[in-house]
C-alpha cells in the first residue's frame, strides 16, 4: 500500500487538544467542590460564564438553548463538558451545545449522547446543525429534550 498525505495521521488539532485540557480542568474543579448543592450551583455558573465568552452569534443561540433546555427538562443539570455547555442526568451527559467557533466549523451544533432516549428504529439523528434559533427551532429543541429524558 502506498502512503499518501491524506492517510497519514496528523494527531489532534489545536482545538481538540484545548478541549481535552478544558475537560481535565473541569474534572479537577468538580472534585474540589464540597456539597452537591455547591457543585450544582458552581456548574451552572461555569456554563453561564462559558456562554458569555462566546462570540455574539454563538452566544445568542447558546443562551436561548440553555433557557429552553432548563425549562423543558429541569431534571437535566447544566455542566461543562470539554469546555462546552452540556446537560446531564444523574451525572451522565444527555446533550450539549457546541459553538461554531469551538472547532472552527461553519455552524453550531446541538448534540445528544447515547444517554438520550431518542431511539427511532434503526437510525436517528444525534446531532443538529444550528445557524439560528427561531421560535420553531426552540419548540423542536424542547420536544427533543423532553423525549431525551423520558
Amino acid at each position: 500500500m502506498s502512503s499518501t498525505e491524506s492517510s497519514v495521521y496528523q494527531g489532534f488539532t489545536a482545538e481538540e487538544r484545548a478541549a481535552m485540557k478544558e475537560h481535565a480542568q473541569e474534572q479537577k474543579r468538580a472534585v474540589r467542590r464540597s456539597s452537591r448543592a455547591d457543585k450544582a450551583a458552581q456548574e451552572q455558573r461555569d456554563v453561564l460564564a462559558k456562554i458569555a465568552e462566546m462570540r455574539e452569534s454563538d452566544r445568542i443561540m447558546a443562551e436561548r438553548i440553555h433557557t429552553v433546555i432548563t425549562a423543558s427538562a429541569p431534571a437535566l443539570a447544566p455542566k461543562l463538558w470539554y469546555g462546552m455547555p452540556a446537560y446531564a442526568l444523574d451525572g451522565k451527559i444527555v446533550c450539549h451545545f457546541q459553538s461554531a467557533a469551538k472547532f472552527k466549523t461553519r455552524y453550531a451544533t446541538l448534540g445528544f449522547s447515547d444517554q438520550a432516549n431518542l431511539d427511532d428504529g434503526s437510525m436517528w439523528a444525534a446531532g443538529f446543525a444550528l445557524t439560528e434559533v427561531t421560535a420553531e427551532v426552540e419548540a423542536q429543541i424542547s420536544t427533543l429534550v423532553k423525549q431525551a429524558v423520558s
